[in-house]
């Protein structure tokens, strides 16, 4: 077993997670996201507070899950930006009927630096291959996304902690 700690920020305490179908269109698709950064996850936590009743903190939520196991049980794995990640991540973006089947995904985050040249490659200025040497002169964050129920099973809650804004 290789036993691995993940967050996902939240402006709320999330100790069962579930999947909630997005009200816009995600890199991933929807399901439900973490990263191995617990700073990725408390500066998600800060950035939404503004779409609310500004809150008093939020919340970095840490769970362990085995990353032998899911990378090797219906996992889609991108270890860096590649022509397939931005194939996958442009589908989920630009198709709202595109599906996938996947337990698990991982790869890098389209953060906002990310998603501006992603932008630029959507808009036809850059070519994949330019998106792709753009992208891997960043230090890029990752998140796996946790996509059915069944995936759900293999995260274990470990914790919350407060963050106060």
């Amino acid at each position: 077993m290789n036993v691995i700690k993940i967050f996902h920020g939240s402006l709320e305490c999330v100790s069962s997670p579930e999947i909630r179908q997005p009200n816009r269109t995600l890199d991933y698709g929807c399901g439900f996201y973490t990263t191995t950064s617990f700073t990725q996850a408390q500066d998600w936590v800060e950035r939404h507070r503004k779409d609310t009743q500004k809150p008093k903190s939020g919340f970095v939520n840490v769970y362990e899950i085995d990353v032998d196991f899911v990378k090797n049980n219906n996992c889609l794995w991108f270890d860096g930006p590649t022509e397939e990640w931005v194939d996958f991540v442009y589908s989920n973006r630009n198709n709202r009927n595109f599906k996938h089947n996947y337990d698990f995904v991982y790869g890098p985050v389209a953060n906002d630096r990310v998603y501006a040249a992603f932008t630029l490659y959507e808009s036809g200025l850059i070519n994949k291959q330019e998106l792709i040497r753009e992208l891997k002169t960043y230090s890029l964050i990752d998140q796996l996304l946790m996509h059915t129920p069944e995936s759900l099973k293999h995260v274990s809650f470990v914790e919350s902690i407060e963050i106060p804004l």
